[in-house]
């Protein structure tokens, strides 16, 4: 196997190919770029490597399997990447290119063709969803594959900054890239405009954002910015008029998966849990390579109590997850409730025992997942001395780390518990989650109904309230403190203040003003500017598209020191606000 540092020049027979950019411009030096093959057959690679040679490529890479790919992709930052869907045992292309990206194993400008034989739907669906830069059907000849390596570089160079803008969070930035990139050339208006209108949902303006999908629409009927604008219904809460949208957009194009995921949300909003489970279907049917959608198909169908449905896609999950990096815990541990609702709890109990065993590395909060889901299989299956047994560890494994599992989990426990005979540790479980979501009245909603099923209503209405009062308190005390000018102690009151509630987005985007604040007016500190930056990335992970993250990023960027690009336009980078109290 060749190395991209240090394969020597091949000595082509003819003159390398060249390519001219549209309009005369600077040819592209093929010459002195990284590549790499990702084939499991050794003529395909040796073929593919011909073609680069006869560009002039010198620095060539080869890989017979996805694993090997990866740890290539690990080492060596490759300008153009050729990868095959098929690749025997182990991660296929698609695989490959989904974790080089959640990796950030390739750049922005980095150049990604999807190679393959294969033309059925299924294949093609799958390798289209993850987006690669072009999938060529095999034989592939040096003239096309010149033609799509020269397409597609001229448009990764157009967008190589916005990409990059993209991928640090600073979409303020990146949407005034792209008004730049619109102004100085249309050749990409319209891919330069989508990108613009997703930025602007990114960043937490979706009046802006509809009007980029219809300026779009007033020239060209295109489905991608209908199903934008009908996104943003979505997220106002417009469900009905959200449904009726991608409804439209999937007549227009069957083939549209997106529309057909947004469209099980919006029924699922709507308390319309067969109509989603009936749509998710469809589209599993037409695109079933996808994890996160066979994953999302077997919990609904397991509210639902269809429990050879939830089987079947929690199995397909499984299946396709096995190699890929979107696989997580929680196939298995919906088949092990599928297995307790069949009263198999031998069954249930192997694979919640698989599960622990495959992601104790990744997932800290695997056995305490594990330990719910059996004391739901007991319970659910009428053996309630296994349950109570299960409920004792729970109650156990919470004195013994201050540590919380995700709010999904705190439910799921807290019913457990209440379930089982347990009164105090469920309440603080829900305590902790008002704490964190205080602002939030679907999920205040959610916590009540708990306490009702539990018949603790009183109980549970006082402690929501005064669970709420303190998380506000908790927020307002840092805020009093910034407005008194007392900024190195509101710093440390919200420090604490995260470290009691280290989920709650309004005070964890408070703490981040307040440091960024600290940082204008005291001056810039490096170890206080990466402080306020995780905060912004861990908010943004919580609740991604938030107006705040976007002015706050570009603020916290734009005091590095040295930081040239201060530009704004019309009122894109906010002035630093007060933060926000309740």
């Amino acid at each position: 196997m060749s190395t991209a540092t240090s394969l020597p020049a091949a000595a082509p027979a003819a003159a390398p190919l060249r390519s001219v950019a549209p309009g005369g411009a600077d040819q592209i030096d093929w010459a002195d770029k990284n590549y790499l093959i990702v084939d499991d057959f050794v003529g395909v690679r040796q073929l593919l490597r011909e073609s680069l040679r006869s560009l002039g490529a010198r620095n060539i890479d080869q890989a017979s399997s996805g694993g090997e790919a990866m740890g290539l992709l690990a080492r060596v930052r490759y300008d153009v990447v050729l990868c095959d869907y098929n690749l025997g045992e182990g991660k296929n292309g698609q695989q490959v290119l989904e974790e080089a990206r959640v990796r950030h194993l390739v750049n922005p400008s980095t150049v990604w063709l999807m190679v393959s034989a294969e033309k059925s739907v299924e294949s093609v669906m799958g390798a289209a969803e993850h987006q690669p830069d072009a999938y060529l059907i095999k034989p592939i000849t040096e003239g096309v594959l010149l033609t799509r390596l020269n397409r597609v570089w001229h448009k990764k160079q157009v967008f190589r900054l916005i990409d990059q803008a993209y991928a640090e969070k600073d979409y303020l930035r990146a949407a005034r890239l792209c008004d730049a990139q619109i102004a100085a050339s249309r050749v990409h208006e319209h891919d330069l405009l989508r990108m613009k209108a997703r930025l602007m949902e990114r960043s937490g303006q979706p009046t802006r954002a509809r009007e980029v999908y219809e300026q779009v629409l007033a020239q060209r009927e295109y489905q991608w910015a209908r199903a934008g604008l009908a996104k943003i219904r979505l997220a106002n809460g417009e469900f009905e008029q959200a449904r009726l949208a991608f409804q439209g957009v999937i007549a227009e194009n069957r083939y549209y998966i997106d529309a057909y995921d947004q469209l099980a949300v919006s029924y699922q909003n709507m308390g319309k849990l067969e109509e989603a489970c009936a749509i998710l279907e469809r589209a599993a049917k037409l695109s079933p390579n996808s994890v996160p959608r066979q994953r999302n198909l077997g919990n609904i169908a397991l509210k639902l109590g269809n429990m050879p449905l939830a089987e079947k896609a929690f199995r397909k999950c499984l299946a396709i997850g096995e190699y890929s990096i979107m696989k997580t815990p929680d196939a298995y541990l919906g088949l092990a409730r599928v297995y307790g609702q069949k009263n198999d709890a031998k069954e249930a109990l192997r694979l919640l025992l698989v599960a622990q065993r495959e992601f104790a590395q990744d997932h800290p909060d695997i056995q305490l997942r594990a330990k719910i889901t059996e004391g739901l299989v007991y319970h659910e299956s009428g053996d309630f001395r296994r349950a109570r047994k299960a409920g004792d560890d729970l109650e156990a494994m919470l004195k013994a780390t201050p540590a919380r599992p995700d709010v999904a989990s705190c439910l799921e426990l807290a019913t457990l518990l209440f379930a089982v005979g347990v009164k105090d540790a469920p309440a603080e479980l829900l305590c902790y989650v008002i704490r964190n979501n205080h602002d939030n009245p679907l999920l205040l909603d959610e916590v009540q109904k708990i306490f009702d099923k539990a018949r603790l209503s009183e109980e549970g209405t006082a402690m929501i309230l005064a669970s709420k009062k303190e998380a506000a308190d908790l927020m307002n005390r840092g805020v009093l403190l910034w407005k008194t000018g007392k900024l190195g102690e509101a710093v440390d009151w919200m420090r604490d203040a995260i470290k009691s509630v280290p989920h709650n987005q309004r005070i964890l985007f408070n703490a981040a003003q307040i440091m960024v604040s600290h940082l204008q007016q005291q001056g810039y500190d490096a170890a206080l500017a990466g402080e306020a930056h995780d905060v912004l990335l861990h908010v943004d992970h919580l609740l991604p598209g938030q107006q705040r993250f976007a002015q706050l990023m570009e603020q916290l960027t734009q005091l590095q020191p040295g930081r040239v690009d201060g530009s704004t336009d019309d009122g894109d980078s906010a002035q630093t606000d007060a933060p926000s109290t309740r």
